[in-house]
C-alpha cells in the first residue's frame, strides 16, 4: 500500500467546480485536505453532509476545508453543489499519486464498510440524492484520506483510509487539529524559553 510520507506540502494553485482558485497551504488557515471516491459515492455524501451541518465548528476552527474527487468537475457539481466548502475535481489522479490515496478492490470488501454502504444508499434513496454514474470515472474502488496542512505547508497529521468508509469524522479531526496546535505551542515556547 502506498504510503504518505512527507512532512511538508509544495503550494498548489487548484480549481474548484465553481472555478475558484484554491491554493493548498492556504497561507491564512489550516487545510482539511480530504480525498473522497467518486462524484455520487454514497458514503462520501453521508460523511460529507455530517461535515457541512456543522460548518459553523470548521469555520470557528479556522480550518479551511478542501475535498478532492477523482471526477471531472461537470460529473462532480451536481452531487456538490450543496457544500458550503472547496470542492476540487482531480479525474486524472494526480493528487491522489502525490498524497499516497490508492484504489483497491478492499474499498468495498472489507466489512467494516458494509454497514454504511447499506446506511448510505438508503439516505441517498430517501433523500432522492442523483444516482452517480454506472462506469464513474476513476472507477468505485478509490480508498479515502485525510490531511491536516499548516499554512507553511507542514503536515500536521494524516490518515490514509483501509476501506471505503475509513475516515475521519468531524469530531476526530478536530481533536487532531488540537493536539496538533498544542504541540506547535509547546515546541515554541520551549524554544523561545531555549
Amino acid at each position: 500500500m502506498p504510503r504518505f510520507d512527507q512532512t511538508h506540502v509544495p503550494a498548489h494553485e487548484l480549481t474548484s467546480v465553481t472555478g475558484a482558485a484554491v491554493r493548498v497551504p492556504d497561507p491564512e488557515r489550516v487545510v482539511h485536505l480530504q480525498f473522497r471516491r467518486f462524484a455520487g459515492c454514497p458514503i462520501c455524501n453521508v460523511h460529507l453532509r455530517s461535515f457541512a451541518v456543522r460548518n459553523a465548528e470548521i469555520e470557528a476552527a479556522d480550518v479551511h476545508e478542501v475535498v478532492v474527487f477523482h471526477a471531472p468537475a461537470d460529473e462532480l457539481r451536481q452531487h456538490v453543489e450543496h457544500l458550503p466548502f472547496d470542492v476540487v475535481p482531480d479525474p486524472e489522479r494526480r493528487l491522489y499519486l502525490e498524497f499516497g490515496v490508492e484504489s483497491t478492490p478492499r474499498a468495498l470488501l472489507d466489512p467494516r464498510a458494509w454497514p454504511m454502504m447499506v446506511r448510505a444508499v438508503a439516505a441517498g434513496l430517501l433523500r432522492r440524492d442523483p444516482f452517480p454514474r454506472s462506469r464513474p470515472t476513476g472507477g468505485r474502488l478509490g480508498l479515502p484520506g485525510d490531511f491536516l496542512i499548516a499554512p507553511d505547508g507542514t503536515v500536521l497529521a494524516s490518515k490514509l483510509g483501509e476501506h471505503a468508509n475509513d475516515q475521519w469524522s468531524l469530531d476526530e479531526m478536530l481533536e487532531k487539529l488540537a493536539l496538533a496546535r498544542a504541540a506547535r505551542a509547546a515546541r515554541t515556547a520551549h524554544v523561545e524559553r531555549a
